[in-house]
């Protein structure tokens, strides 16, 4: 299929795809060790995300190059700003404001972890007065629970990576996040335990920047629907060793 030089442009204005990649979601992005001991880790980064996006600059005949952020806000103000090109995001009205969202490609599990002592039980008997829950700043679970949560109090820390331990260190009652960054945070500490079920769903999906236009906007809806329709995303899931999340249905 041959693309025409807008929508070329409109993709790669810099004649190179630059994707936004949120190291903060560990199921979807990593950074890759170099096995190089530098006091950083200064490797490329891997996962589902960045497979997808290696395939979109592949079809687009243009190449790729990556910026990779801790923080999900940090992403998602890159490409807001128009600093990258796409980015991998969970779905949220107010990134919606300079994002031009797909229709999600992954679906993801967030839970509330507590202590093995909690008298909390249900997701239900979160959002009580007394209860502080902890966050990673800026995530898709800060935004969703600022909007939902009535009576507990939102703490925040800077990264989702560091929830867990500021939760520990803190002595708060919940901890909030991935399912999967929970439960190994919770596996290298004892009395710690996740709450049955979930408290939402997380729909990860593609974004650019709404400045782009409906042209590039569609041609990536599309292209999302035909990478899952495909399995591509199912075999970069199972490829990367992912389980708890699922390929999102059909739009």
């Amino acid at each position: 299929m041959t693309l025409s030089s807008s929508l070329l442009n409109a993709f790669a204005p810099t004649g190179t795809l630059r994707a936004s990649i949120n190291l903060g979601n560990p199921i979807l992005a990593h950074r890759i060790s170099t096995g190089i001991s530098t006091g950083t880790d200064s490797g490329e980064p891997g996962g589902v995300s960045v497979d997808i996006a290696r395939e979109l600059a592949s079809r687009l005949g243009v190449p790729v190059a990556f910026t990779s952020f801790d923080r999900a806000a940090e992403s998602v103000e890159a490409v807001t700003n128009e600093n990258a090109d796409i980015g991998f995001f969970a779905i949220d009205p107010l990134r919606g404001a300079g994002i031009a969202f797909t229709a999600p490609y992954v679906l993801i599990e967030g839970c509330y972890l507590v202590r093995d002592a909690s008298p909390l039980t249900r997701n239900e008997d979160v959002d009580r007065e007394g209860n502080r829950i902890m966050v990673g700043k800026g995530s898709a679970y800060d935004l969703f629970l600022t909007r939902e949560i009535k009576h507990a109090q939102i703490v925040r820390t800077e990264s989702s990576q560091a929830v867990v331990e500021a939760f520990v260190r803190d002595n708060l009652e919940v901890a909030a996040g991935v399912k999967q960054q929970l439960e190994s945070d919770a596996a290298r500490t004892s009395g710690l335990r996740l709450l049955d079920g979930r408290f939402m769903v997380i729909q990860q999906a593609m974004g650019l920047p709404k400045r782009r236009g409906d042209e590039a906007a569609r041609h990536l809806r599309e292209f999302v629907e035909d990478v899952k329709r495909s399995g591509f995303v199912a075999d970069a899931l199972a490829r990367h060793g992912i389980k708890g999340a699922s390929v999102a249905p059909a739009a």
